[in-house]
């Protein structure tokens, strides 16, 4: 995309002439690992299994797009999390997760502007259950782990759980949510903006008709539409009017 543009420090942008009014839009679609939220829970969550650092590494070339199978990458990070128990993952919730600057702003500023808000993510009901109920989030798509039942109860098992729109939310199942969510909403995608940071946000920022990287991998930084490399995610609002 041509006319690349640092429209203020820190904040690029591309493709389009700012600012746009937000009313113009109808859905928000949001990445919740680093994106809307400051961790990536897979890697934390394998530090109660002390192998933070081997899942943090694929978790890594994952999101710069260098493995090109992503629901396998994520098959092997969640088989290393085998019994991690629930309260630890309640830990990674209550003493590592926070939002990211902004996202309450931003988040409250879309809906008082009439607009649905969704919530596709590669982590875990675990957590995103939590972020929907917090920020009154209108839709969310993610996976879910496996926990023991009997002996051991409340263990991860190392597997996912199948789910009736299918086995993983990745890249493809972003893009898919998002098309889904705004044939539901009777509106076409250039009516939805889509705001991530990693490669497996791309299918769906490339169908959205805004795509915005929030601190993201360079791969993402470069196709995005807008670039956030700076600040919080309500810096979106300086090029987006409400």
């Amino acid at each position: 995309m041509s006319h690349v543009t640092e429209y203020a420090p820190g904040l690029v942008i591309q493709g389009f002439t700012p600012p746009l009014d937000l009313s113009d839009f109808k859905l928000i679609a949001f990445d919740m690992d680093s994106t809307l939220i400051n961790i990536e829970c897979v890697d934390e969550i394998a530090d109660a299994a002390g192998r933070k650092e081997e899942v943090a590494a694929i978790t890594e070339a994952a999101m710069r797009g260098e493995i090109a199978d992503y629901k396998e990458s994520l098959r092997k990070r969640v088989a290393l999390l085998r019994g991690v128990t629930v309260a630890d993952m309640e830990q990674v919730y209550t003493e590592r997760l926070q939002l990211n600057p902004g996202a309450e702003t931003l988040v409250k500023a879309c809906k008082a502007a009439g607009m649905k808000v969704l919530l596709v993510s590669g982590g875990f009901t675990f957590f995103t259950d939590r972020i929907r109920d917090r920020l009154g989030i209108d839709y969310t798509r993610s996976n879910v782990l496996e926990i023991k039942s009997g002996v051991n109860c409340g263990e991860l098992t190392g597997r996912m759980v199948d789910q009736e729109w299918g086995d993983i939310c990745d890249g493809a199942e972003k893009r898919k949510m998002l098309l889904e969510t705004c044939a539901k909403l009777g509106i076409p995608p250039k009516q939805a903006i889509a705001v991530g940071d990693g490669a497996n946000d791309l299918p769906m920022m490339g169908e959205a008709g805004l795509s915005v990287a929030y601190h993201a991998k360079p791969k993402v930084r470069e196709q995005a539409m807008v670039a956030i490399n700076s600040g919080g995610l309500d810096r979106l609002l300086e090029v987006v009017r409400p």
